[in-house]
């Protein structure tokens, strides 16, 4: 394949329309979420991972399984824990079967933030959606993501 070849400059088209919607959507979110509930998009997504956990086998999320969870390094994710922390919105402890382990947990402040900011996030979503669905070459990315999957 050549940087001229048609499949290769389809598929750059593909990503940089994927890169697009994404980019739009969560700019959308993000502008929402600060205004009304003073939360990142990454500080929301966070809170929603960790409201998540439960007791119990594989309950509790080690800190690379959030990192790739909310799409951020260690380093990232462990800096954004210790911003909430300081907040009040989660709280770590260790691991009681394992003491080089540490949890987070979201605190009941951190559960009725993201109570609230839901319904911001669901509407910021539909409304950045709606949008995009007017751009002809993000229109079919729109549909895939508004079609109802099968989880595998």
């Amino acid at each position: 394949m050549t940087a001229t070849d048609p499949a290769l400059t389809a598929l750059a088209q593909g990503w940089c329309a994927l890169s697009a919607l994404h980019g739009r959507i969560e700019t959308h979110i993000e502008r929402a979420l600060q205004a009304k509930h003073d939360l990142s998009v990454r500080e929301y997504s966070l809170l929603d991972v960790l409201s998540r956990q439960h007791d119990g086998e594989g309950g509790h999320l080690q800190m690379k399984q959030v990192a790739d969870a909310v799409v951020l390094s260690q380093s990232a994710t462990t800096r954004l824990v210790t911003r909430l922390e300081d907040r009040g919105l989660l709280e770590r402890y260790l691991c009681p079967t394992d003491r080089r382990g540490i949890y987070t947990n979201v605190t009941e402040a951190g559960l009725l933030l993201l109570e609230e900011a839901r319904p911001t996030n669901d509407a910021a979503l539909r409304e950045a959606l709606n949008d995009a669905s007017q751009v002809p070459e993000l229109a079919p990315l729109v549909r895939v993501v508004e079609s109802p999957h099968v989880p595998a």
